[in-house]
Parts: structure tokens; C-alpha cells; sequence
């Protein structure tokens, strides 16, 4: 019995290391105004480093104060004023080039042809596929793996 007791002790130890912050989905937000300055530190008084579109999703790393340190699809870091962003699901196509498609899979008919970079309004979501409206307002489907955010 008390090699059982010892290996459940030691299962109890690994769950709670893996329940930590790494076992938890990262917070995510979008930019909520039509141009948004990603700056180099918390603050106006830190340069501006990139300028992001609205919607674009990002990927909350840090905060301090009103200011939140962010990550890109492609990984860049930054920081953003908080109040500038909000919870609205959005994607980003991280491919090179992606089919948007009338239905989940390949099957369906194509759209048209998505670049790198563009912002997608998310409206649904299943395991492999996800359901976008463009900035143009086409709606369809896209394969999950092309895409990052939420």
C-alpha cells in the first residue's frame, strides 16, 4: 500500500505543476481601433514600433498598470494601452496564402484566396475549421491550421 500511496502522491505533484499558468489558455484581445500604435514599452513616451489594424489579435504576455505587453502571430512582442483593445474574437492568417471556402472542408467551393496578415472576424469556430467575415465583409470558412488567434 505504500507504493500506491507514493505514486498517487506523485500524480497529485504532476497534476498541479501542469494545472499552473502554462496549462491555461492565454488571454487574447483585439485592437478595437482603426489604427493602434504597438510601442516598445509601457507608455507614450516609448517609440512606436509597429502601427496594427483594427482587430488584429494579440496574445497578452504581461501587464503593468493600464498597458499590456503583447505577442503577434509571428511572435513579436509589444505593448499596447489596454483600453485600445478588446475581446472581440478575431484571426489572422498566418499562412502564406489560405482558401476562404463556402463550407467546413475542402470540399466546398472556394471564395476567394486570403492573404498573410489579414484580419478575420471570427464567427465560429469547430475542431478544424473556423467560420470568418473579412474587412470587405465576404464570409467563409477557413482551415484552423492556417490561421492564429481566437
Amino acid at each position: 500500500m505504500p507504493l500506491a500511496r507514493a505514486a498517487l502522491t506523485a500524480l497529485i505533484m504532476a497534476a498541479t505543476l501542469l494545472s499552473g499558468p502554462q496549462a491555461h489558455a492565454a488571454e487574447r484581445v483585439s485592437i478595437s481601433r482603426d489604427q493602434v500604435n504597438l510601442r516598445s514599452g509601457p507608455g507614450t513616451n516609448h517609440p512606436a514600433e509597429w502601427v496594427l489594424s483594427k482587430g488584429y489579435p494579440l496574445q497578452v504576455v504581461q501587464r503593468r498598470g493600464s498597458w499590456l505587453k503583447v505577442r503577434d502571430f509571428e511572435g513579436d512582442q509589444g505593448w499596447v494601452y489596454r483600453s485600445l483593445t478588446n475581446k472581440t474574437p478575431h484571426h489572422v492568417v498566418k499562412a502564406e496564402r489560405a482558401n476562404l471556402r463556402k463550407g467546413p472542408g475542402t470540399q466546398h467551393a472556394r471564395i476567394t484566396t486570403l492573404n498573410q496578415g489579414e484580419v478575420l472576424r471570427t464567427r465560429q469556430k469547430t475542431a478544424r475549421w473556423v467560420k470568418v467575415e473579412t474587412t470587405d465583409g465576404l464570409s467563409g470558412w477557413v482551415a484552423r491550421s492556417l490561421l492564429w488567434g481566437w
